[in-house]
């Protein structure tokens, strides 16, 4: 159903009317006809007869009209009889202010549960409950308590940046910076518990929504993550802006946010993956969300992460420097000829390689700084261009700036450390003014990291290397769905591990010579088949951890220690867990490469397939060095996301160290995730820890693999 009647309501219905604007039931109709809402307006309540110049209703029944949305103003035990009340006459949608639903306690909770039933069988939409309500600022449809609409500047021009959030004191602050900055808000939705609308429903109407270009939301929980993926791809293909702050980063913030809204903060490690893999900008404070809003206002403007400065303080042009490198941002030196038309004007103690430091010269040369700007303003080397200066040298330059960027589309950033007289008119030319450089720095290395992986999500996609990662003619041991196997279905689970590597080696994972061994004898005679070191493992489906059973040893020479192996590990096993069903002792020459990492898959509660990578064997738990994606992956994505890995330099040739086959651990990842999704929905995890890795050009190999069932799949 349209979230028309919720958000962009034609009439509405104030039950629990009020003739006080300091009341929950009162300041939303004094919005309504303050700011001129053109639609029908019907208060509700027996005790008035008229409200803010609107006539009042005793009861809902008694409506002229079946008004679009009802706002109910009303306590909570209360609530759910009176949504039967208003769907009873046709009302479509509600706002529900009142607490005491699933944030109270049990009593809360049954409450909101027969409220949820009430929707579910009616097909009514409700916000909330315990939210400030709504807002569509492009119509002045006020639904929502919120004081900063009468403290805040009234907008003019048509709204473009909305703003979702999972907490009313949130909407209201950053409703305020947005004004304050003079930026046009479309819509102003707290989302409150999401009984039976919720975050992801509201992202998905506004990537449709024409006045919205820019959305800032706050969450403590997503609870339909693949609405919300749907609705981040949909803003990603219209090269909309989605900034969201995740609250519940840290063990105590999580609690906070529990006891707030009922909400399960979730693993950020994974929240983190999802916006990264979605471009979303993930943002730490208000300021920053707005100042990002500021920027992407201005994309139409050519930015990128590649930044010129220009200061007139080498110890400035130093600090930004350090700092935009740390967002993640590049400063390129610039081309030697760029460098010599600069050096024109500027003194041999000035720097012109980029930083480009114009010095206290340029007092004394006011309009040398046109020749700086138009050079910059050209440049291939650049993308962005930030400028440094203080407040009267900002208005010196203000006109030739003002006029370089009329007439070229790079995005400039002036940053003013006094206080210009010129702000709003750069501002009014398409020039973001900050008047701090932390603020910049930390707007501008989100906002252009944002810009940089949309430029890369259009580039074209390399089909034989990048969607999949498959060689042609793969060399040896290097993961290949053209290896001569056929993808298998999933074993029955739980499985040992010698079905489980058999899966995966139907997804072109390479698996080493294995052998069973069913006796000590059968034991003896296999080492001296092979004749090479052996890694003995106990093969057992009951025995997900075999090193803590005492089912593993390594290192094994010869027949009669291969026996006595055998009998050792059987008999650790059993006096482990006497109960375990033992299927016998899987042998395997031992194997040497240059790295153990740990690849796997999981379905995350919220945003479903996941794939993890990290350093392996017990690394992984000492060091916790793990990096994350949505699957299904790319092997581009792959690459990416290994060398996000602090450990990476273990893989690119540490100290002299050979570096590894990085190609065949990508294409192992890819091959992980389609093993998972093909086991869909049977598989809950996939592990494979470790994955040995070779020296570069000798693939990988499976050291062990694991399969475990969805027990709620029957």
């Amino acid at each position: 159903m349209s979230l028309e009647p919720l958000l962009n309501p034609r009439s509405i219905a104030m039950i629990g009317a009020s003739d006080n604007a300091g009341r929950i039931g009162g300041m939303p109709l004094e919005l309504l006809s303050h700011f001129g809402f053109a639609g029908e307006v019907y208060p509700v309540n027996p005790k008035y007869t008229e409200v803010f110049g609107y006539r009042c209703y005793a009861q809902v029944e008694d409506l002229p009209a079946v008004p679009d949305l009802a706002v109910l103003a009303i306590g909570a035990r209360d609530v759910t009889a009176m949504l039967r009340r208003c769907h009873a006459i046709g009302i479509r949608a509600a706002v529900v202010y009142a607490a005491g639903f699933a944030e109270e306690g049990a009593a809360g909770v049954l409450l909101q549960q027969e409220l949820v039933q009430f929707c579910r069988e009616s097909g009514m939409q409700v916000a909330g409950p315990n939210c400030m309500g709504l807002a569509n600022l492009n119509t002045r449809a006020f639904t929502a308590f919120a004081a900063i609409f009468k403290t805040a500047s009234m907008q003019s021009d048509t709204g473009c940046v909305s703003v979702l959030t999972q907490s009313g004191n949130v909407c209201s602050a950053l409703y305020g910076l947005l004004r304050a900055q003079d930026l046009p808000v479309s819509h102003f939705i707290n989302t409150g518990n999401e009984a039976t609308v919720d975050f992801a429903q509201y992202l998905a109407y506004l990537a449709e929504d024409p006045h919205t270009e820019i959305v800032l939301g706050y969450v403590e929980q997503i609870r339909d993550g693949r609405r919300f993926i749907d609705a981040c791809r949909r803003f990603q293909m219209q090269g909309k802006v989605l900034v969201v702050l995740k609250a519940g980063v840290t063990e105590k913030g999580a609690v906070a946010v529990q006891s707030h809204t009922s909400a399960l903060a979730g693993d950020q490690k994974i929240y983190e993956a999802a916006f990264r893999d979605l471009n979303v900008i993930a943002a730490d404070d208000f300021a920053q969300m707005a100042n990002i809003a500021m920027l992407a206002r201005l994309r139409h403007r050519t930015a990128g992460a590649r930044i010129g400065v220009v200061t007139m303080s080498g110890a400035l042009g130093a600090i930004l420097t350090d700092r935009f490198i740390q967002a993640g941002l590049q400063l390129p030196d610039l081309p030697d000829d760029v460098q010599a038309q600069l050096r024109q004007g500027i003194p041999a103690y000035g720097m012109v390689g980029n930083p480009v430091d114009v010095t206290g010269n340029i007092v004394n040369d006011p309009q040398f700084i046109v020749q700086v700007l138009q050079a910059l303003a050209v440049t291939s080397a650049l993308d962005t261009v930030v400028i440094n200066a203080p407040g009267y040298m900002l208005d010196r330059m203000a006109q030739p700036l003002i006029e370089v960027v009329q007439k070229y589309p790079r995005l400039f950033v002036a940053i003013d450390t006094g206080n210009a007289s010129c702000r709003q008119a750069l501002r009014e030319a398409g020039v973001a003014v900050f008047d701090d450089l932390g603020h910049a720095v930390r707007a501008l290395g989100p906002f252009l990291t944002w810009q940089e992986r949309r430029r890369q999500r259009h580039a074209p996609i390399d089909t034989d290397n990048d969607l999949g990662g498959i060689d042609a003619q793969p060399v040896a041991g290097r993961v290949s769905a053209a290896g001569g196997q056929v993808p298998m279905e999933v074993p029955v689970l739980p499985c040992h591990e010698v079905d489980a590597r058999r899966y995966l080696a139907g997804f072109g994972l390479p698996d080493p010579d294995v052998r069973i061994a069913r006796t000590c004898e059968e034991a003896a005679a296999l080492a001296e088949q092979l004749g090479v070191p052996l890694a003995m493992k106990v093969v057992s489906a009951d025995l997900a951890h075999k090193t803590e059973a005492g089912g593993v040893l390594l290192s094994i020479t010869g027949a009669q220690a291969a026996a006595q192996a055998y009998e050792q590990i059987l008999e650790n096993c059993r006096n482990y867990q006497p109960d375990a069903a033992i299927a016998g002792v899987m042998i395997t020459p031992m194997q040497q490469g240059v790295a153990e990492l740990l690849v796997g898959a999981t379905r995350d509660p919220v945003f479903g397939p996941v794939l993890t990578v990290a350093l392996g064997g017990i690394m992984t738990e000492i060091y916790r060095d793990t990096a994350h994606a949505l699957l299904p992956v790319t092997h581009s994505e792959a690459v990416q996301l290994l060398r996000s890995l602090k450990a990476f330099a273990l893989l690119d040739g540490f100290r002299g160290r050979p570096r590894a086959d990085v190609d065949a651990v990508a294409q192992a990842m890819v091959a992980v995730g389609h093993a998972f999704l093909a086991g869909q929905p049977t598989l809950d995890q996939i592990e494979i820890n470790p994955l040995l890795v070779r020296q570069a050009g000798s693939g990988v190999v499976m050291l062990d693999a694991l399969l475990l069932a969805d027990t709620a799949v029957s």
